[in-house]
């Protein structure tokens, strides 16, 4: 599918985003062996999230649509699990798969996890590694680099892991490990990154603790089902505070948003740039902080993001790049290797994709420099079959002089279903 999207109207009005994918996930993968029913409203209906979906009615648990964005996963308790059929399809998902892995390591039975032909270049040898350490076997291919991978799981045994590179989905996978091994299990990462899990597994009552760059989760004997509220995706919110930044005129608030503070490296970037946005009606809901997100456009400047900053906004980095065409001065991002790591090849693609309509835009072995501002030009860009990429091409398209004609742009619905109509509504 090829969307065009016209240059020139401001947004302005309200908006809501669809619910957290992070959390959307985590909700699924930790009900299907929580003891009774765990209720989830605010519900990602993407297919991300329909993959994991997927993937725990092929374990054995129920999930039951109720309408409303709400479903029920009935939960089959920690040793309820059972053996799946067939292959466990992730489609695109790299937070099922991690996540999964995981969880499949403390399981008495074989499993295999595969995934579209972009999951399946995707490196788990980040993965693989821990959960071999704890005892599981792990294969895959490429010398145990990519997927498909085969898990056969139990008889797990806790370990200290150092994270050599700092990854929520990794992290995640360990402690869900944990859960099922003998003794505690403590991941050390080297900078902070979202901590959704941590949160989730004490509100379930898991033995979990944390303290600054660490997270230890005991064996646990039973998790506690939940009714939970999912916020709106900082992460899909952020495309629409980056448009009425860029467009002049603009005007926006984005309610029930989740501001959790492992995921707010996008706004203290926006800041940084000179943006002209406010936190308003913070609240906590479902153990989550929400607040509404207001914001107008603003002139903008240059910027360099590096260090902890980087896994604290790593999915809006793209986006980064495209508000970094409107700004006055040279911004560089670095640091940001994990960004070849995604979809696709967030660095090559951004520079491609962006360098058809006129971007001052060059790689960095861990990032990328952007020239600003420079006016773009209308024309056809490929998304490649990346969500974000898609998201991050129609803002730009925002701010160009002609309209850009985006293919493939149906790939949006992995995380934002329904984001392009949206975007035209609040521009009329």
């Amino acid at each position: 599918m090829s969307v065009a999207v016209a240059p020139g109207r401001p947004l302005r009005g309200e908006a809501r985003v669809p619910g957290d994918k992070s959390i959307t996930h985590r909700a699924l993968l930790l009900g299907s062996i929580a003891q009774g029913d765990t209720v989830v409203r605010g519900f990602l209906d993407s297919g991300d999230c329909r993959a994991s979906v997927e993937v725990v009615q092929a374990l054995g648990a129920q999930v039951v649509d109720e309408g409303e964005s709400t479903i029920r996963v009935r939960g089959s308790g920690m040793d309820g699990l059972r053996e799946p059929d067939n292959v466990l399809d992730c489609r695109g998902s790299g937070t099922t798969m991690r996540l999964l892995a995981g969880l499949l390591a403390g399981q008495p039975f074989t499993s295999v996890l595969t995934g579209n032909p972009a999951l399946r270049s995707r490196p788990m040898g980040r993965i693989i590694e821990p959960l071999r350490r704890m005892g599981a076997t792990v294969l895959g291919r490429d010398g145990d680099r990519l997927p498909p991978l085969a898990i056969r799981g139990g008889g797990l045994r806790g370990i200290d892991y150092d994270l050599p590179v700092a990854s929520a989905q990794v992290k995640s996978g360990i402690l869900l490990a944990g859960l099922f091994a003998s003794g505690e299990t403590t991941v050390r990462e080297p900078r902070p990154t979202r901590d959704h899990t941590e949160r989730m597994l004490a509100a379930m009552g898991a033995p979990v603790r944390s303290i600054p760059g660490a997270v230890t989760v005991a064996p646990a004997q039973g998790l506690d089902a939940l009714a939970l509220t999912v916020p709106g995706d900082l992460s899909s919110a952020a495309f629409l505070l980056a448009a009425a930044t860029a467009v002049p005129g603009s005007e926006l608030l984005v309610q029930g948003v989740g501001v959790n503070l492992t995921r707010t490296g996008f706004l203290a970037i926006l800041s940084a740039m000179g943006g002209h946005f406010r936190v308003e009606n913070s609240r906590v809901e479902g153990g989550e902080p929400v607040a509404d997100l207001w914001v107008e456009s603003a002139p903008l400047t240059a910027t360099e993001v590096s260090g902890d900053l980087v896994p604290l906004a790593i999915d809006e980095l793209p986006l980064v790049a495209v508000l970094a065409t409107q700004a006055r001065g040279v911004t560089v991002v670095r640091e940001a290797s994990e960004l070849r790591l995604k979809e696709s090849d967030r660095v090559a693609t951004l520079v491609a994709e962006l360098g058809k309509l006129g971007a001052q835009i060059e790689a960095l072995p861990d990032g990328y420099r952007v020239e600003g501002p420079t006016p773009l030009r209308g024309g056809t860009v490929e998304c490649h079959a990346d969500h974000r990429l898609a998201m991050c091409l129609a803002v730009a398209a925002l701010c160009a002089v002609g309209p850009v004609t985006i293919l493939g742009a149906e790939c949006a619905a992995d995380s934002f279903p329904g984001f392009f109509e949206l975007l035209e509504r609040l521009r009329s």
